[in-house]
């Protein structure tokens, strides 16, 4: 194993204030630098593809101002040492693996849809089935986008996905109005939250972390400064909480409590409209899943080939996590459960306790600082994230009707509207329906 201890010159060390001109990324100079809206664009999609940036990220950076580091894994080795690094390292590998393990769920099951509805093809065919699909789409076009070694070079393609995100968006709010008022509404679908609202935090915390690419993303700027990264966080956060928030809420009015864990899920195959949104969805996942992979790819070289593995490492290293990725996400088929291990365990403690912990050990500013305070929240939060989570997510997990067509869909059912139904109601209709999948 290579490991290497960041090395701090005695003036960084006698800083306690953030200069607007401290750069992160001394050691990166040969690298390709992005420009402002190229880093917009990158932190949109990884936002949008794995959830909402928050405040610990600006907090992260000026941890690592504070330690005159450059990347979440040296920032955690210079506060706690190499013990804090291990941990880190395993947790930003956990992360965006499984996030791609996801990425390629959706893939599968997004088009396998999709190519469903073309006129003359077979619905049992294996060539249109969500394996063979994540095989074909890993081959000839997640693996080759990273196997690219500067995420700069992928302004473009997060430029794409987020436009295919606006027009996805566009989709859901269309079906809102015209299909929510036939989607009958469970019993007490307007309870703000419930005793396993807990449970919807961990995935949250999964939608809403950047932080392991947060380095990344900074390091591509052409002048990376504290500064300039604030506000492209703050455009970033703006552009994608208006994104997210009406995604949550077009879904949820529309089905409230039979919303899947994939959105998507919950619409009939037979409509066009969704079906045009599930192509731009499975496109904009295909090309949010390679930022995932540098991630991923980087912790692993930082560790075993000291941050710089040559280029025949480089292609080995990435299509070794891209495979075994791929093969992991043939075996699973629920997303829900995928997406709330992966919050609780891993997304949790990068979010809310090492970003606050960092913080606090490194900055002298007094303890009634905004900084200070807000660290002082987040790390109590994520640990109960974490644990209680965790607790829940092995003791109630969540339901998958993967794969089903959902029984509002049977013409059968489409007098039912505008009423609200018990459990036992939409139990026994679920069953029914389900069924009848197999008739």
């Amino acid at each position: 194993m290579s490991y290497q201890h960041p090395e701090l010159s005695d003036r960084r060390q006698r800083e306690t204030h953030l200069s607007d001109r401290e750069s992160l990324v001394s050691g990166h100079e040969h690298q390709r630098k992005s420009c402002h809206s190229a880093a917009v664009f990158n932190v949109v999609n990884s936002v949008i593809g794995s959830g909402i940036i928050d405040f610990s990220l600006i907090l992260l950076i000026k941890g690592g101002a504070l330690s005159g580091t450059d990347s979440y894994q040296s920032l955690v080795n210079q506060t706690f040492g190499f013990p804090g690094y291990l941990l880190l390292s395993a947790l930003q590998f956990m992360y965006p693996f499984i996030a791609m393990i996801s990425y390629n769920i959706i893939t599968g099951d997004t088009l396998s849809k999709v190519f469903q509805r073309i006129p003359g093809v077979d619905p049992g065919s294996v060539f249109i089935g969500r394996h063979f699909i994540i095989v074909v789409s890993t081959a000839t076009f997640t693996l080759p986008l990273s196997l690219y070694r500067d995420i700069a070079k992928l302004g473009k393609i997060s430029f794409i996905s987020t436009v295919l995100t606006t027009i996805i968006l566009g989709i859901v709010m269309t079906r809102t109005v015209s299909l929510g008022p036939n989607i009958p509404k469970t019993e007490d679908a307007w309870v703000f939250a419930k005793p396993n609202a807990i449970q919807a935090i961990g995935v949250m915390s999964f939608a809403f972390i950047c932080h392991h690419n947060c380095f990344l993303v900074y390091g591509s700027l052409e002048e990376p400064t504290v500064a300039k990264w604030c506000r492209i966080i703050h455009t970033s956060i703006l552009v994608s909480v208006f994104i997210c928030v009406l995604f949550a809420t077009c879904g949820y009015l529309t089905f409230t409590g039979f919303t899947q864990g994939d959105l998507f899920e919950n619409y009939c195959r037979s409509d066009d409209l969704v079906t045009f949104g599930r192509f731009c969805y499975g496109i904009t996942v295909i090309l949010t899943y390679p930022i995932e992979c540098f991630v991923t790819r980087e912790v692993i070289a930082n560790v075993f080939f000291g941050g710089n593995p040559s280029s025949v490492f480089h292609i080995i290293l990435t299509v070794v996590i891209v495979t075994a990725a791929t093969l992991v996400s043939l075996l699973i088929d629920c997303l829900g459960i995928v997406l709330e291990l992966n919050g609780v365990l891993c997304a949790a403690p990068l979010i809310f306790i090492i970003p606050s912990a960092c913080y606090l050990k490194l900055s002298n500013e007094p303890r009634t600082h905004t900084d200070k305070i807000m660290a002082c929240v987040m790390l109590p939060v994520g640990a109960v994230v974490m644990v209680v989570g965790f607790i829940m997510a092995i003791t109630s997990p969540q339901d998958c009707t993967h794969g089903q067509e959902m029984f509002y869909c049977f013409p059968g059912n489409s007098s039912l509207t505008n009423s609200s139904w018990t459990h036992l109601q939409l139990t026994t209709q679920l069953s029914l329906g389900n069924l009848s999948i197999f008739q």
